[in-house]
């Protein structure tokens, strides 16, 4: 993998004030070099075959998981009939474990723990009950199938996308914020990784200007944009890069660093993140705006987006919620004065959270919940969640979830939000809008590329066709469904 070098040895911190000229003439004077031409069509061509080869041993393994899970299948019916009444047990038997590992490839934490706990007990029970009955040897050859199948589909799920070849940037600006994630970049060496790349390194310090080092660097030259920091500096510089059009690439130096696991940045390896510049891949991603304000993950309004107001939040999460949510979901609390309208036109008042996303969220115990399965739909998500209060049902549900382009809600005084995490309040009416393929992302060759619940649908028999389709060569994510198609949209 090439690897850019420049003459930075330390980080460039640059504040407002300084003129474009002596900007540009800084970045003459530091990034000296420059790829070299026969490197960048090496690295375009290497695309190709590392493509075919992941393509293939994904398609391979779901072809495996699919043959070992006919074998279960095969052998238990064979079974049965060959050996009919008793082979009914072990029919009963291999459903049972065929369940809990097909399961066990669709939830996620607990819920694949307690799916392979009844796979794993129904086979310890079938070798108790069956085994001197003869049986050992074909439940020893169950066991071994439903093993095989789990394992081969789980890798076959496994998000891992190769994106096209891109040119790699010449003048690359990572903007650091050292506070961050409890100082997470300064702990993995983020500033000399970056120099060592040839990344022009912009710290940001207390008291500074995000929007207008950003602005600053564009101004200098700077043909592409990162930044190492939480979702919401995220988003003031993915809003910057999609205006000035350059390719940008997020750092998960954050604290949860959601945006990065939907992009398919590893959030595991903050300094692997910055070969985004060196050998990465581009993709082209929507962002979304609140009355003007873009966000890249969503905006939260009622009860939490109250609750993050308060100064004691961060020391008493729970506590501050729980106070919140009584004084909030009272008769003239804030979150009764939020106005909105179903999909299918009905205006509603009131609701404990609204949470509008840049695309939908999964939301259920599968694979990859609380990740957004694609962010290049053009779509805002919208969930509604209204429980009953004082434990008496309200004629509406209490729970809602639908997409669209655009959403608005109403209000008779100004509004709490939790935009990206951050706290916020915005003047009604708040309008939602979406900006499809706003914006031009680069990933590292050797990270994910797709987020964690791009590639397995929700549910038993969806995700076996999707098993089936991809064991036939095609396109392994999800594509989305009955979403006309979109344009890129510059930035406003």
């Amino acid at each position: 993998m090439p690897v850019r070098r420049s003459m930075l040895v330390g980080p460039t911190r640059r504040r407002p004030g300084s003129t474009g000229a002596s900007t540009a003439n800084a970045h003459a004077s530091r990034l000296r070099f420059r790829v070299p031409r026969i490197e960048l069509t090496q690295g375009a061509e290497m695309s190709g075959p590392v493509r075919r080869s992941r393509s293939g041993r994904r398609r391979g393994t779901a072809a495996v998981a699919l043959a070992a899970a006919a074998w279960v299948l095969v052998l238990a019916v064979v079974v049965a009939v060959d050996d009919f009444p008793r082979g009914l047990v072990l029919l009963l038997c291999a459903a049972v474990v065929a369940a809990g590992a097909w399961e066990g490839v669709l939830r996620r934490g607990w819920g694949r723990v307690a799916a392979l706990a009844v796979a794993g007990a129904a086979l310890v029970g079938g070798v108790l009950v069956l085994g001197d009955e003869g049986y050992l040897r074909d439940l020893v050859l169950l066991g071994i199938g439903a093993l095989i199948w789990h394992g081969a589909a789980r890798v076959a799920f496994r998000p891992d996308v190769v994106l096209p070849a891109a040119v790699p940037p010449q003048r690359p600006v990572v903007v650091v914020n050292p506070r961050s994630g409890d100082g997470r970049a300064a702990r993995v060496g983020l500033v000399a990784a970056a120099g060592e790349r040839g990344i022009e390194v912009v710290e940001l310090q207390a008291g500074d200007d995000l929007e207008a080092l950003v602005r600053e660097a564009v101004d200098g030259g700077a043909d592409a944009l990162a930044m190492a920091g939480g979702d919401g500096s995220q988003a003031v510089v993915a809003a910057l890069a999609a205006e000035a059009d350059v390719p940008y690439a997020c750092i998960p130096s954050g604290t949860r660093n959601h945006f990065a696991l939907d992009l398919g940045v590893d959030r595991d390896d903050v300094v692997g993140a910055l070969d985004a510049f060196v050998d990465g891949g581009e993709r082209i991603v929507d962002l979304a705006e609140v009355n003007g304000r873009v966000f890249v993950n969503n905006v939260s309004l009622g009860v939490y987006a109250e609750a993050v107001q308060q100064k004691g939040y961060r020391a008493a999460k729970v506590k501050t919620l729980l106070d919140t949510m009584a004084a909030s979901r009272s008769p003239d609390g804030a979150s009764q004065d939020l106005s909105w309208t179903t999909p299918g036109g009905r205006t509603m008042r009131g609701a404990t959270v609204i949470m509008v996303s840049n695309n939908q969220y999964r939301l259920s115990g599968a694979a990859g919940a609380g990740t957004r399965p694609a962010v290049d739909q053009g779509l805002l998500g919208v969930t509604v969640a209204d429980p009953p209060i004082g434990g008496r049902w309200r004629r509406r549900r209490p729970w809602r979830q639908w997409v669209t382009r655009d959403f608005r809600v109403d209000a008779t005084r100004p509004v709490p939000a939790g935009i990206d995490g951050e706290a916020a309040v915005l003047t009604p009416p708040v309008v939602f809008r979406t900006r499809p393929a706003a914006l031009r992302v680069r990933v590292a060759a050797h990270h994910p590329a797709a987020s964690p619940s791009a590639i397995e649908p929700v549910g038993a028999l969806p995700a076996l066709r999707a098993l089936l389709r991809i064991a036939g060569g095609a396109e392994p994510r999800q594509q989305p469904p009955r979403v006309p198609p979109v344009v890129r949209q510059p930035a406003p």
